[in-house]
């Protein structure tokens, strides 16, 4: 059975009036007329059927009625602010769920997230790394990092990151018996594939190199180990600028040749239209933006 309850408007009138003890001041409150705050409380006595104030020449006082009901009315909707502002914080805060490849989780998101939970303690970012593209209607996920065109229909596109495409090795690779002086030299070295999308063909015809195979060596299907196996010294990876950034400026990694090749695709951050404008996923967005923007300003390797 449905139970009895007053209009809300009614009662904020009504809880407004009884501590101003003024239907003017409980105007002024809510931003309506004077007139307007009598009417709902006039509606809800009559709905009631029982006055709640004593209406004198130049005070208003609450009946019995009134004073008893004042504490409930109160306490609903100190209630209801109260539920409201945890559903409020729970939307600023709490997990951030986010599909990223594992290579640029690795190499790139993990090393700066720090700087984000500093900024944002309330946020706990979860990561699910997957080569798999995400489905947003089904998986459990509020945003991603795909490396792409930035066409995906239905989602909220922002473009994050551009690259270049070049050779990198260890510094051990600069010496002995065939150190790598120009890009003809890569003839006598371990050629490290990155299967994902990037390849050496082009790479050679931009440095006008046409006496070296570019099919031989290993391939990985992790950019993030083509990487690190150049680290060790097995040989010279055709790496992605945002990948290989952090190994570069370490000194693990050098950059034998000043040719690069700019990339077919970029980073992007998506989201489902409906969720963009959330404030955790606000939050990430923008400072994913802003570590973007350093890594395109930073100084050349």
């Amino acid at each position: 059975m449905t139970k009895f309850l007053p209009p809300l408007n009614a009662l904020r009138a009504f809880d407004a009036a009884a501590r101003h003890l003024s239907f003017t001041r409980a105007a002024n409150e809510l931003n309506v007329t004077q007139a307007a705050v009598s009417h709902q409380i006039k509606a809800l006595e009559e709905r009631l059927g029982i006055p709640l104030f004593k209406r004198m020449n130049r005070a208003l006082l609450l009946t019995d009625a009134g004073q008893a009901y004042l504490p409930a009315v109160r306490e609903a909707f100190d209630g209801l602010a109260r539920a409201t502002d945890r559903l409020m914080r729970r939307d600023r805060g709490g997990a951030l769920t986010v599909s990223v490849l594992p290579s640029f989780a690795a190499k790139w998101l993990v090393p700066r997230l720090g700087r984000f939970r500093a900024r944002h303690p309330e946020i706990d970012v979860r990561m699910s790394t997957d080569h798999h593209m995400v489905d947003f209607a089904r998986d459990d996920v509020d945003a991603g990092i795909r490396y792409g065109q930035g066409e995906y229909a239905g989602l909220d596109s922002v473009r994050i990151l551009t690259e270049d495409v070049f050779p990198v090795c260890s510094p051990a690779l600069l010496k002995g018996k065939h150190p790598l002086l120009h890009p003809s030299d890569l003839r006598h070295h371990t050629l490290l594939h990155d299967d994902f999308r990037v390849d050496w063909r082009i790479w050679l015809l931009s440095a006008g190199v046409n006496d070296v195979d570019p099919e031989r060596g290993p391939a990985f299907t992790d950019s993030s180990m083509v990487v690190q196996a150049a680290v060790e010294g097995q040989g010279v990876a055709l790496a992605r600028s945002v990948l290989a950034d952090a190994d570069l400026r370490a000194g693990r990694l050098v950059k034998p040749f000043d040719v690069s090749v700019p990339a077919r695709w970029a980073y992007y951050f998506v989201c489902p239209l409906a969720t963009r404008d959330g404030p955790k996923i606000k939050a990430f967005r923008e400072w994913l933006l802003s570590e973007a923007e350093k890594t395109a300003g930073a100084a050349p390797y």
